[in-house]
């Protein structure tokens, strides 16, 4: 595998890790409970490390496109599906909009 093939999967589990520290963030309570803010801070520290890691071989604005947007259509995605948040139209329109400027910025970038 390449090294910039190894960085994309850096940031794959970059996303990964941020995505868990928010959800993490949900449950707790503004800071209040011990085990889910060390997850938070854990998460989001080794989702930052990871990125870090990565832009050794990959543009900075691109990989935080990619990494912001990804993160972004995640979470709503589990907050429809798991914490029964909304879901009309114009929000899944959303969506489809940030995947196909991550899949943009990557096609762009080749």
């Amino acid at each position: 595998m390449s090294a910039q093939g190894f960085s994309w999967l850096l940031i794959a589990a970059s996303v990964g890790a941020e995505v868990a520290g928010t959800i993490a963030l949900r449950f707790a309570d503004g800071l209040t409970r011990p085990l889910p803010s060390i997850a938070v801070f854990l998460s989001y520290g080794v989702a930052i490390w990871l990125m870090s890691l990565a832009v050794r071989q990959l543009e900075v604005g691109l990989t935080y496109a990619v990494w912001a947007g990804s993160g972004t259509a995640l979470i709503a995605l589990i907050g429809i599906l798991c914490f029964n948040e909304s879901a009309h139209t114009m929000r899944l329109l959303g969506f489809v909009f940030i995947v196909l400027g991550v899949v943009t910025l990557n096609v762009s970038a080749r």
